[in-house]
């Protein structure tokens, strides 16, 4: 039979609804819960045969296998917490919450309940992380020592300045909504979780830009074109704007390895660069799709940059970021229904929200280091064990 599935939140990710309804394959939505009119119309036509409501409570008594709750970041510590509390394993959205504390109360109401929570990391099962970690667990680099990233978010104007995206209070930083992925990634190849961060950053490019508009009676895909360039030349953001474009921060991770973030908003490029640096050799990528290249080079060289030892060429496909939301999905709805170990964490999800929460309180202030405060000692066991009752084991 069929799971039955809910979705909380029509909008930015309501695309991930394709990779569940599939009915007399295991899955089918049916029913919507979305507070907006228009997320209500979208949501009608995208999946007529499902119940459409703007009620969370219609949706809690749907008698629901599962749920996926893609709402705006700052609303899902009040959406899931019910969603748990009503018994139905949980789908979340990245980040978990835009605060430590916000997302700790999710953990806690998890480990309360004992309802499965899954947060939709996706960028674990894109084929670029993937082969990269394969590569680091298999030992070509050696022990993994260092990790940076640099993330050149060429569409940041179009993205993230131009609705509640650009609003601290309803993202608190970017470091979060954009960076989350990347800070996860991050420990995900380093083997362990940050300890200590330190940021620095600004709002150094579309504070100067006086054309806003409020654009609540558009979405993104409407506004959106390659033409609004250079940055300076942007137009219709937010009227209210106050997170940063610029942002870097570094952590001291648990395992001893040091690791380095950047993210900027107004490149004319747009993808993701790691290096991982091990006792053994490096590995970078040069592009993040499929048809890109991962480079290793594990030979000393005198002479400045080389051609890397390996090329190894990224795998997947176009859709879904190279195939990762439908591995990603696939991936929740049987942890919804069997438990199990999954590739996402909780505990990580946690991670990433401590490092770019601190990571703005730091830059926000004068950069010093900030220590990420413990998880609460049953909490942590219980993520530890997937969510698996003592009971159980």
């Amino acid at each position: 039979m069929d799971m039955k599935v809910g979705i909380v939140g029509f909008g930015l990710r309501s695309s991930l609804y394709r990779y569940v309804q599939r009915p007399g394959e295991g899955s089918e939505v049916t029913v919507i819960c979305d507070s907006s009119e228009r997320g209500r119309a979208d949501a009608r036509r995208a999946v007529p045969e499902a119940v459409v409501t703007g009620d969370l409570e219609v949706l809690l008594s749907a008698g629901v296998d599962a749920v996926l709750v893609l709402t705006p970041d700052h609303t899902h510590r009040d959406v899931v917490v019910r969603t748990l509390e009503a018994g139905i394993p949980t789908f979340c959205e990245k980040p978990l919450d835009i605060t430590i504390e916000r997302a700790d109360e999710i953990l806690q109401t998890a480990q309360h309940t004992g309802t499965r929570l899954y947060v939709g990391h996706n960028m674990r099962h894109m084929p670029v992380i993937r082969q990269m970690k394969e590569l680091i667990d298999g030992g070509v680099i050696g022990e993994v020592k260092a990790v940076w990233c640099r993330h050149f978010v060429g569409n940041g104007g179009d993205y993230y300045f131009k609705d509640w995206h650009a609003e601290r209070r309803y993202t608190n930083t970017l470091l979060l909504q954009k960076g989350a992925h990347d800070i996860d990634v991050i420990h995900w190849l380093a083997g362990g979780y940050s300890t200590q961060v330190t940021g620095l950053g600004a709002l150094a490019v579309y504070g100067q830009v006086t054309d806003r508009r409020d654009n609540t009676d558009r979405r993104m895909g409407e506004w959106f074109s390659v033409e609004n360039w250079p940055p300076l030349k942007q137009h219709d953001l937010n009227p209210a704007l106050d997170v940063e474009d610029l942002s870097m921060v570094q952590m001291r991770l648990d395992n001893g390895v040091l690791a380095s973030y950047q993210q900027c908003h107004f490149t004319p490029d747009y993808w993701r660069n790691y290096t991982v640096i091990g006792t053994a050799g490096r590995i970078e990528n040069y592009g993040d799709g499929p048809g890109d290249y991962i480079h290793l080079w594990n030979t000393r060289s005198t002479h400045g940059f080389v051609e890397p030892d390996q090329k190894i060429r990224v795998l997947g496909d176009e859709d879904g970021h190279g195939g990762a939301d439908p591995n990603l999905i696939a991936e929740f709805l049987r942890f919804a229904r069997e438990g199990g170990t999954t590739d996402t964490s909780p505990l990580a999800a946690r991670a990433a929200v401590a490092v770019g929460d601190l990571g703005a309180r730091s830059l926000r202030a004068d950069g010093s280091a900030l220590v990420v405060p413990p998880l609460n000692r049953d909490v942590l066991e219980y993520f530890s064990r997937n969510q698996e009752p003592l009971a159980m084991r």
